[in-house]
């Protein structure tokens, strides 16, 4: 209590944010329980984007399924159909040739560049910086160009299918010799934008033992990805998956779990898929890049985990006469929902939606998700 206001005593206060709100790319509900401008409490809410992708998957031929799942999302919808038809390849035991495998991990690090680089954009705009979020958008139109060569889309590339990618997106000489030149552009490109955000005072104080999240707290809510690996965890799991033992890349961490340590993990990272990018257009393998050797057959529920830009991915479904049984899709940002709350706690509500915005939430792919209520 404040000696010098008489009887004065602490109202709390519910502040709600959204559905729509300038600061989030996407429809969700934010209520933040405030005592004295401190978020004391935060819940999210989802549930706007709920489009019942797993029930029209139901029933579906597995090339339909396939293709229907890149439409979950318009940042990492070519980790969706990659993971969805990795899926039933692990079920039907098919064996891809080499030279997709590396045009897999080629497209599937552009996106994470592109994905990235929208998170920094975002952050830098949620800062009132748009200078700087200009300026990754830049860089990030490099990246969307890249995507457009090769599936013929900005957004959904159709690259992977059963037993490969598609014919189009094989990778002749051009091809090649523009995704070399324009990974040098943009390790130039991002190094500037590195060096001159972190030698900005203001932004760096702003930024700095902001919505932190400490390293238990990030294990005991599940958190991946991004958001875990800047509480210091060491855990990416590309490095469990064979597509990525052929190349040498750092698993990028930081310490305090903080919005400073996310921007730097995503920022840092993306250096680290510029350089297998670099690898696999260096030592692409000659062959095929589709096979068609394998026949359908009826399989138990399979299960395919792989790393996305927010963290992992799950896939599952079963399948029957070449039709999909009991899908189920679990997106990152479903576990990471419990980071953003917690983030907020503690700071000021000026700094909520920022709070929020360093775990990269990605609401329209998460929206699957169910909340039993016991009574």
């Amino acid at each position: 209590m404040d000696e010098k206001i008489p009887n004065s005593k602490i109202i709390e206060t519910e502040i709600p944010m959204g559905t729509v709100h300038p600061a989030a790319l996407e429809p969700y509900r934010v209520r933040l329980f405030v005592e004295d401008e401190i978020v004391q409490e935060a819940e999210i809410t989802i549930g706007v984007n709920h489009r019942g992708v797993e029930r029209i998957m139901e029933g579906l031929p597995v090339e339909k399924a396939n293709a229907l799942t890149e439409k979950i999302c318009g940042i990492c919808s070519n980790a969706h159909v990659w993971n969805s038809v990795r899926t039933a390849e692990l079920g039907l035991d098919i064996e891809i040739p080499e030279r997709a495998s590396y045009i897999r991990i080629i497209v599937g690090e552009l996106e994470r560049l592109h994905s990235h680089f929208l998170y920094l954009a975002h952050g830098c705009e949620v800062l009132a910086h748009e200078t700087f979020s200009m300026r990754v958008f830049y860089l990030r139109e490099i990246v969307m160009e890249l995507l457009n060569m090769i599936g013929g889309n900005r957004v959904q590339y159709g690259c992977s299918v059963i037993g490969g990618v598609r014919p189009r997106c094989e990778l002749d000489s051009k091809r090649l010799e523009r995704l070399a030149n324009d990974m040098d552009a943009l390790e130039e490109g991002l190094t500037d934008f590195v060096n001159r955000f972190t030698s900005d005072s203001i932004l760096m104080s702003r930024i700095t033992g902001i919505g932190v999240l400490p390293q238990k707290q990030a294990i005991k809510l599940d958190v991946s990805g991004p958001s875990l690996r800047a509480t210091g965890v060491v855990y990416d799991l590309r490095t469990t998956m064979s597509e990525y033992d052929p190349f040498d890349f750092n698993i990028i961490t930081q310490e305090d779990g903080d919005v400073k340590s996310n921007l730097m993990m995503r920022a840092l990272e993306s250096f680290e898929s510029i350089k297998i990018i670099r690898q696999a257009v260096k030592n692409l393998p000659e062959g095929p890049v589709v096979t068609h050797d394998w026949e359908m057959k009826d399989t138990d529920i399979i299960e395919s985990r792989i790393e996305v830009p927010r963290g992992t991915l799950y896939h599952s479904y079963a399948l029957e006469s070449g039709r999909v049984r009991h899908s189920i899709i679990r997106t990152p940002s479903m576990a990471n929902i419990g980071a953003m709350q917690y983030a907020c706690i503690g700071d000021q509500i000026t700094d909520a939606q920022l709070c929020i915005v360093q775990c990269d939430p990605c609401f329209t792919c998460t929206d699957r998700a169910i909340e039993i209520i016991r009574r």
